[in-house]
């Protein structure tokens, strides 16, 4: 068992979220690694001081150069604004250091593609964060496509839809102002990293992306509400997506229903224990969708719980993100999703806005 010492850079929500997994990651899974708390950066003094009182840190800072440089920070995890996340990868990649970079891979298409080839120079682990294809639901919908259960996919609907920016009436914040922050670069991604893990890569898109709300209060927003997109995916398979800020009624609404030759998959994260499988054999009058509760059969549930239908949650996901960059590290061999894997769904957004601007289907870039 050896220690690797963990640098966090932003102490926020997410911030938050990755403290609490490394802290717990190496008893749920008994890594190898064990991670150290060593150093947060925040943008001020104050905040990162208590960051570290409240989450275990050994020492904290409001320079993210100074983690980077620290060598008692051997692993970099980055858990700030998008706007940052080139500028801290390349600094961390310099020093010799494995990145872990909270989704979208950068603020834009051209970082994202910077930062795959930072990582490829420096030939150091590297993970992008998409927690939420993590669940064992989905990691099993995975394994069941690849067994063949439901047959050659032809069909995939997703969706993520949420309501914190529903009601019209609500001000303007940070999260309406700024491409990388509207719903094409929040929510968006989440659903595209799914589609790309469960069906392939994706050709081309037709896309028409909205405000739906052009002003909150005096101010003006500056990125996009909601998004509708088809698809096609290379393996041949046609596709639609749908991504909402202001779907009423939904909280997290990360969804996804996949048709094969010959059954189907649907889940929805509102429901995230559970699979829905349907298989056309047997009787007519006996065919329906079956739900399948997760428990130890499914993939990293036991590590949490022993009993089956008891359930996982949202942190656990962080922590099996945990366990799978301290894994990249320990093993040298990379780890899904890696920076190239986080490039590819900035492709698919940026065509995205493509196709919004010209009006037609546009290729996705490779």
């Amino acid at each position: 068992m050896t220690e690797i010492g963990i640098g966090i850079v932003g102490g926020g929500y997410m911030g938050k979220a990755h403290a609490v997994a490394y802290s717990a990651v190496g008893a749920v899974f008994e890594t190898a690694l064990r991670p150290r708390l060593e150093m947060v950066a925040t943008s001020n003094m104050g905040s990162a001081e208590k960051y570290r009182a409240a989450f275990g840190f050994a020492r904290a800072t409001d320079d993210w150069q100074v983690l980077v440089d620290d060598p008692r920070v051997e692993a970099v995890v980055i858990a700030s604004p998008q706007s940052t996340h080139l500028a801290v990868a390349q600094a961390a990649f310099a020093a010799g250091k494995p990145v872990f970079c909270e989704k979208p891979l950068g603020a834009s298409v051209e970082d994202a593609k910077a930062m795959v080839a930072a990582a490829r120079a420096s030939t150091l682990p590297n993970m992008v964060g998409f927690n939420y294809i993590r669940t064992p639901a989905s990691q099993y919908a995975a394994e069941l496509i690849a067994e063949d259960v439901i047959g050659q996919p032809i069909w995939f609907r997703g969706e993520h839809t949420e309501d914190f920016l529903a009601d019209g009436a609500a001000p303007g914040t940070w999260r309406t102002q700024g491409r990388a922050n509207g719903t094409m670069g929040d929510l968006a991604p989440h659903m595209i990293n799914a589609a790309l893990r469960l069906m392939g890569p994706i050709t081309k898109v037709m896309a028409e992306i909205e405000t739906v709300y052009p002003t909150r209060g005096t101010e003006t927003v500056t990125n996009d509400d909601h998004a509708q997109m088809m698809c096609r995916f290379e393996n041949g398979a046609m596709g639609h997506m749908f991504f909402s800020r202001t779907a009423h009624g939904r909280k997290m609404g990360y969804a996804y229903e996949i048709t094969g030759t010959k059954g189907a998959i649907r889940f929805d994260q509102e429901d995230q224990n559970a699979l829905w499988l349907y298989k056309a054999e047997g009787p007519e009058a006996q065919r329906g969708f079956t739900k399948i509760l997760t428990g130890p059969a499914h993939p990293n549930y036991a590590a949490f719980c022993q009993g089956p239908g008891h359930g996982t949650g949202y942190q656990d996901q962080i922590i099996i993100e945990a366990r799978d960059f301290l894994q990249a590290i320990g093993t040298g061999q990379p780890v899904w999703p890696t920076f190239a894997d986080g490039l590819a769904v900035s492709q698919v957004v940026d065509a995205a806005f493509d196709s919004q601007n010209a009006g037609r289907w546009h290729s996705v870039a490779t």
